[in-house]
């Protein structure tokens, strides 16, 4: 009986000690934890919406560390990786002890160590707290792997390891050297480069394939043995691997370098990338043109470019300055606040449509007029007496449109903008209320929010954010938006839009069946500083800007010559992605396109009117002169039977007055067809 009790305390003693080691190893763990920090601190990645690479930032001392992606890492390496470095990484707990033994008799029997026990998981504590190989740092390590084996999964400590595991020089993880030395992603990899991966971190510098490429090519060589041994792989496959080219280091991807960056820092560190919405086959099309542009515009000219799908409002491309090279070339222009000129003016029409102030026909004075202490004028400082609406914003007239903007109230007009997310600065703090003098640019925006707006003329006139990611075009696309104005107006100021006159050497675009319905706008800034161009085409907004990123004045660039051909050139970059032309439907067919087609209606003269008193702005060849304007194809001007010429920079017809007096104005076009105008010249 005493000899049963006895065996029971005995029992009962171990359970007791066993229980106090198990509560101390426990408590142990708690008070001492493995430092996943290093882990936690990875490369942020922008990839384009299909997985391209744009941009990745570096972490600590310029280290590139990816984070290890195993959805798009090649299968069979993570097979071959695990059955050469840790066969039974699948059952251990994170020492492997039949690796253990045989290191330790292997050791005994040859007096020195010959071959290792360390796991995949003994190797990520190794990385997570790198140390000396000391037999006391081993046993340290063998305990934080059983710590790390008791909180992650398989898969998340191969992650970790694939993340942190060196490859030569500033790079960290299989995605980065994968990038680096083979130019992708590791979601396919050849034989040879499988190899080559499961070969670095062991030794990676002596290995180094940019540096020391026999010593890599042997180390490819002897992990393709030991996959002939282990029949992985036929010793074809394996002689075919070992021909190929032992490569060289590459530079990183920097795709839409602004933007890409912009998101990579904003991305969750608990994310290996971030999606975008940037389509990486644009962007690629789009930079060089825009780095073309810029250095076409002079030494310190810098360009922007945002192209937006408006059904989702996903940004597809954005170019930030057109070269890191240019001066300021590492300033997002996207971002920076500089004035729209004249690119509000289809808010401004399309406000007054909604409200019911004004009608595409309706007639406005373009003549001189003081509002309170502030008096617009033409940017040709010349006025053309009566015109419709439509007129005004296809010639961009600068009266009728700060009249219908005092008729909405410039604060009622800022207010509509900001109701839409939109922010308009004014250069001053001094300036508390918004002035007319917006119209025609006096306020400040980004080339993103101008591109909202153009985006919500293209969608009915519903205005939402922009999309940076995928995940942000999902919930726009499923959003209601802010309605800026009703559909109607909007569909009214595009189609005005439409008929603007295009850049030099373009057919318009509401005349040309093949190329994109192109609906824009342009502006130019005080001094000539900003060169402004945006429009709706083929279901897309674009929005460019040129100019100075210190904001310097140019000579002479206007937005019409500078920035309209950078617009339409990246509208025809955008065909390739899909977007088919709007066909013209002749019942839908805007007004000035009706007034051309009718049979014997003749040309319109727009300016100057019959029975006008002008005020010239000089007499004789020297004088600024008056530009005339006119609706038709192929027109001569003449003057009392004189031809006019036409302007050798613009194309436009300059009427320069010798003296003051009454005169004849004539228009006619191709077919012969005649329009008259007597105007006094004072």
């Amino acid at each position: 009986m005493k000899g049963r009790e006895g065996a029971a305390r005995r029992i009962v003693l171990a359970l007791i000690v066993l229980l106090a080691v198990e509560v101390a190893l426990v408590a142990l763990d708690a008070a001492f934890p493995p430092d996943l920090s290093r882990g936690a601190r990875s490369s942020p990645v922008a990839l384009d919406r299909r997985g391209v690479w744009l941009r990745a930032l570096p972490v600590e001392n310029g280290r590139w560390r990816i984070r290890a992606d195993l959805e798009r890492t090649d299968p069979v390496f993570l097979a071959r990786l695990e059955r050469i470095e840790d066969a039974r990484f699948g059952w251990h707990m994170g020492v492997d002890p039949v690796a253990v033994v045989r290191a330790a008799a292997s050791a005994a029997l040859h007096g020195r160590v010959t071959s290792g026990a360390s796991t995949l998981t003994m190797q990520t504590a190794r990385l997570l707290t790198p140390h000396r190989r000391t037999l006391a740092a081993k046993l340290i390590e063998m305990t934080r792997a059983v710590q790390l084996e008791a909180r992650l999964s398989k898969r998340q400590i191969l992650a970790l390891y694939l993340t942190l595991a060196p490859y030569g020089g500033n790079l960290e993880g299989a995605r980065a050297a994968s990038l680096a030395y083979f130019g992708h992603e590791p979601a396919s990899l050849t034989n040879g480069e499988q190899a080559l991966l499961i070969a670095l971190p062991q030794s990676p510098e002596a290995r180094r394939p940019d540096r020391r490429a026999a010593a890599a090519r042997a180390a490819r060589a002897a992990v393709l043995a030991r996959m002939v041994r282990d029949h992985m792989l036929g010793a074809a496959e394996a002689a075919e691997a070992q021909a190929e080219p032992i490569p060289r280091r590459i530079a990183f991807p920097t795709l839409a370098w602004h933007a890409a960056g912009e998101l990579a820092r904003a991305a969750p560190a608990s994310q290996a990338s971030v999606i975008t919405a940037i389509d990486a086959d644009l962007q690629r099309r789009l930079e060089p043109l825009a780095a073309q542009t810029a250095r076409a515009q002079g030494a310190e000219a810098v360009v922007a470019i945002l192209v937006v799908e408006i059904a989702s409002r996903s940004v597809r491309a954005a170019v930030g300055s057109g070269g890191l090279d240019r001066p300021g070339g590492w300033i997002d222009m996207t971002r920076a606040l500089r004035s729209p000129g004249s690119a509000l003016k289809p808010m401004i029409y399309g406000f007054a449509f909604d409200d019911g102030l004004a009608a595409p026909d309706t007639q406005i004075d373009d003549i001189p007029r003081r509002f309170a202490d502030y008096q617009p004028q033409d940017f040709d400082r010349v006025f053309r007496g009566r015109v419709t609406a439509r007129e005004a914003l296809i010639y961009s007239l600068n009266v009728p449109a700060v009249t219908l903007l005092d008729r909405i109230g410039a604060p009622v007009f800022e207010a509509k903008l900001q109701g839409a997310g939109v922010r308009l600065v004014r250069p001053k703090a001094a300036f508390r209320d918004a002035g007319l003098a917006l119209a025609l640019g006096g306020e400040g925006i980004t080339l993103r929010d101008l591109a909202v707006l153009y985006a919500a003329l293209g969608d009915g006139g519903v205005a939402k954010p922009l999309a940076w990611t995928q995940d942000d075009a999902h919930l726009r696309a499923r959003s209601s938006g802010v309605r800026l104005m009703r559909a109607a107006a909007a569909r009214q100021v595009l189609d005005i839009l439409r008929e603007a006159p295009a850049p030099k050497g373009r057919a318009p675009s509401a005349l040309t069946r093949g190329g994109p319905a192109m609906a824009f706008k342009t502006g130019t800034s005080y001094g000539f500083r900003d060169a402004v161009a945006a429009g709706v085409a083929g279901g897309y907004a674009i929005a460019v800007w040129t100019g100075r990123a210190d904001g310097g004045a140019r000579g002479g660039l206007t937005g019409h010559d500078a920035a309209l051909p950078l617009l339409f050139d990246v509208a025809d970059q955008i065909a390739p992605m899909g977007s088919v032309a709007r066909p013209i439907r002749p019942r839908s067919a805007p007004l000035a396109l009706q007034r051309l087609s009718r049979t014997g209606a003749g040309p319109r003269l727009i300016f100057p009117p019959d029975g006008a008193t002008v005020a010239a702005p000089g007499f004789g060849p020297a004088s600024r002169g008056l530009a005339l304007a006119a609706g038709g194809e192929g027109l001569a001007w003449y003057v009392d039977g004189a031809p006019i010429p036409r302007d050798p920079v613009g194309g436009q017809p300059i009427w320069r007055p010798a003296a003051p007096g009454f005169y004849r104005v004539a228009v006619i076009d191709a077919d012969g067809r005649r329009a008259e105008a007597r105007v006094r010249i004072k």
